[in-house]
């Protein structure tokens, strides 16, 4: 075969040959598709039983944390046989994890007291937490094994909102805004290819390819128009076609390219693209929450202490001791083989204990992220009714940040709207309110994209500050470097406790990874106890 043979050609005339398949399978062969096998975390069997036999049958694991790490630990373990105990502080699992429905209390650190007054519709929840599932992750491997039904989250929504205030531009649907920048960026790309400043990178093929790409892509006008952007029926229409002589009236024309890019509106499409965020997600029916159940049943509610708040971890020589307050205030005392620390990292470096002060050091390394969430009930689902936007989110640059509308429950009399999902500066600023300034905040600054009926027909609230929440006091955390040792030191053992969360892993603040972080501490644990002799 010739050495100038490109892979274009080489896939080709695979493909004629062998066809489709034959090509696709190439194509990975090549490292140009994703294989199926890499969507899956590499080398992972789940403890089996039988797998324990004589002396290692019957080996004891203390779990700290009940939220989706702790549960995903608890629940491999079991599988095999190990005697696991889930301690958990809170009265409830899940962890970050967490829906509000009608009757759910909580109380925050700065003694602030709230339970949730929605209706008590299966449709009518907060995702406090997580709230959608990309298609890639483990995650949903965990919801097709527990029997948990899912439904599609709507992430992008051609008629949801963008609203930057300080342009001082209108609110504008997403088709709107997308049309005039594709079809401005288009524009200009093609007058660039036809007056030949691209012709050192194309060739006269690669230049027509690429107007022809372009025409489509912006809807832009031909050589002869001057390849212009004009505006089509992409940005929507002010009044709907219809029977007989109604042909509609498109929106138009569009405002002048500068405008355009001062209204900053482009920032926003590029989420969609990212890895985590693209169509189609989903979300369990009913509630996030249905997986921490799911897991919490098949590890068994017997096995799980609610309440049990850990006062101290100590490494042994044949194992860890573990103390916690029950919920009576009792100072109770575990012993183990093994420890599985779940616990927010810069929680479970104020637990007492006798690991290595490199260690602690390390749990205290990484950076917490604050984070917001309030849940807006309203009497009815005007976002439906009156704008047209079923699912998706609004975007603005305000401190609310986005608003999310339910994806669930549609033409239903209620519904539940996210009003705020904010983090960092803005989460802080709302987290450091009481709970009826942050709704009163809330309500103004959505006022401003959806008029008055956003704050008239408001039934009830119900909000989240996740640094000010008891026993986890943050949302997630960040590394500031995965290379300075902290991060590799705490992915090892020590001694007999093993360390497991989303933040051990790549997929931070995703429950993906607290998943597979969960399943690297099970299978280290498991070739443990399976080498010894």
């Amino acid at each position: 075969m010739a050495s100038n043979v490109t892979r274009r050609t080489l896939l080709r005339s695979i493909g004629v040959a062998g066809g489709a398949g034959v090509m696709f399978e190439s194509m990975r062969a090549l490292g140009l598709m994703a294989s199926p096998q890499a969507l899956a975390v590499p080398g992972f069997r789940p403890p089996r039983t039988g797998d324990l036999d004589g002396r290692k049958r019957g080996k004891k694991v203390v779990v700290l944390g009940a939220g989706v790490a702790g549960l995903a630990a608890a629940y491999e373990l079991g599988k095999a046989g190990y005697r696991c105990t889930v301690l958990e502080a809170k009265d409830r699992v899940g962890g970050r994890n967490w829906t509000v429905r009608a009757g759910t209390t909580e109380t925050d650190l700065d003694g602030h007291t709230q339970t949730a007054r929605f209706s008590r519709d299966p449709n009518i929840y907060l995702n406090a937490g997580p709230a959608r599932l990309p298609q890639s992750h483990i995650t949903l491997d965990y919801c097709r094994e527990l029997g948990v039904p899912l439904e599609t989250f709507l992430n992008a929504n051609a008629n949801a909102l963008i609203y930057n205030e300080r342009t001082g531009v209108a609110p504008q649907q997403y088709r709107t805004a997308k049309a005039d920048m594709y079809g401005y960026v288009s524009e200009l790309l093609a007058k660039a290819v036809d007056q030949g400043s691209l012709d050192a990178s194309l060739t006269a093929s690669d230049k027509d390819a690429l107007l022809t790409f372009l025409s489509g892509f912006g809807a832009i006008g031909n050589k002869a128009a001057g390849y212009a952007y004009t505006g089509t029926s992409r940005r929507g229409y002010s009044v709907e076609p219809g029977a007989a002589d109604q042909a509609g009236t498109v929106l138009g024309p569009p405002p002048p390219l500068p405008a355009v890019l001062a209204s900053q509106v482009g920032r926003y499409f590029s989420f969609e693209f990212g890895y985590d965020q693209a169509m189609t997600m989903l979300q369990p029916v009913g509630g996030m929450d249905a997986i921490p159940r799911a897991l919490y049943d098949a590890v068994g509610r017997d096995k799980v202490r609610l309440g049990a708040r850990v006062t101290g971890v100590t490494d042994t020589d044949r194992g860890v001791e573990v103390t916690y307050t029950d919920r009576r205030g009792k100072e109770v005392l575990l012993t183990a083989d093994f420890c599985v620390a779940t616990l927010p990292p810069h929680l479970m470096a104020k637990v007492p204990t006798n690991l290595d002060p490199a260690v602690t050091a390390a749990l205290r390394y990484p950076t917490v992220t604050s984070a917001g969430k309030i849940g807006l009930e309203y009497r009815s689902r005007w976002w439906e009714t009156d704008e047209r936007i079923y699912g998706g989110i609004t975007e603005t640059d305000m401190d609310l940040q986005h608003i999310w509308y339910p994806s669930a429950g549609f033409h239903g009399e209620r519904g539940v709207v996210v009003g705020y999902y904010n983090t960092g500066g803005s989460a802080n600023t709302y987290g450091a309110l009481a709970p009826s300034a942050r709704t009163e905040r809330a309500l103004a600054q959505g006022v401003k994209i959806h008029g008055e009926k956003y704050r008239s027909e408001l039934a009830s609230a119900f909000s989240v500050a996740w640094q000010r929440t008891p026993f986890l006091e943050g949302a997630w955390v960040g590394w500031p470097s995965r290379t300075s040792g902290q991060y590799a030191l705490l992915n090892k053992p020590a001694g007999h406790v093993y360390f497991a969360g989303d933040w051990l892993s790549y997929f931070i603040a995703w429950q993906a990874g607290a998943f597979d972080s969960a399943r690297h501490a099970v299978t280290g644990i498991h070739q443990r106890v399976m080498a010894e002799g």
